[in-house]
């Protein structure tokens, strides 16, 4: 099937660098199945998540800029 795609020139360039030496099509192809292919699978990104520490945070006020530095170097100024 021929069909004319308008492609973002971010998306062009990928394709141009991945191409060396195969034709543009074929690397279009092969990057279109593996997209699709995902998106038909359902597949995303997990969610970004932390685990959260037990007990009270070690620097209740993040204003103190010299606090927060000495505790990132773990001085123990106070």
């Amino acid at each position: 099937m021929r069909t004319t795609l308008t492609l973002d020139d971010d998306v062009a360039a990928k394709l141009q660098k991945l191409s060396q030496g195969q034709r543009i099509k074929d690397v279009a192809n092969r990057a279109l199945r593996l997209g699709l292919q995902t998106l038909e699978q359902g597949e995303t990104e997990p969610p970004y998540s932390t685990t959260p520490s037990s007990g009270k945070p070690r620097i209740r006020n993040l204003d103190n800029v010299a606090e927060v530095i000495a505790e990132s170097e773990a001085d123990h100024w106070r």
